[in-house]
């Protein structure tokens, strides 16, 4: 993925969520580029690196990953970019949607989140009542 593509992500969540404090990176070359860092500088948003051979720092997406080429990567081989990226997907939204998850005491995500929405609802909207000024639009510096 080029570094525009990551920036998109960050870009959408920040629409929705408004822009975090820290992202926190691993060393990777698309995570060191300058879109990602002029992402972030232009959002107020600092960047923490999680030190070089320290998987643990970055636990979640070590877990995901280790799944994803335990459960897909190892026993597939694609015949095309287009059916890699469809299994792949097909695959992600099983494990985002449909599968029960232990961290979310055997939930599926979209279950953990209805729960989570409904238990915390009055902390967010009273979050929201406190914020000053209109939402921001997001934009992120042309590269």
């Amino acid at each position: 993925m080029n570094p525009d593509g990551v920036v998109d992500v960050p870009d959408r969540l920040a629409l929705t969520h408004g822009a975090p404090h820290y992202v926190r990176f691993d060393n990777g070359p698309e995570f060191v580029a300058h879109a990602v860092s002029d992402w972030c500088r232009f959002n107020s948003a600092g960047s923490l690196f999680i030190d070089p051979g320290s998987p643990w720092q970055n636990a979640w997406i070590e877990s995901f990953n280790g799944r994803l080429r335990d459960e897909l990567l190892n026993s597939w081989f694609f015949d095309s970019l287009l059916e890699a990226r469809v299994i792949i997907e097909d695959w992600r939204t099983d494990y985002n949607a449909n599968r029960p998850h232990f961290a979310h005491g055997e939930l599926t995500p979209a279950e953990f989140a209805l729960q989570w929405t409904t238990t915390h609802q009055p902390q967010v909207a009273e979050r929201l009542d406190h914020q000053t000024g209109p939402p921001q639009t997001v934009r992120r510096p042309s590269t």
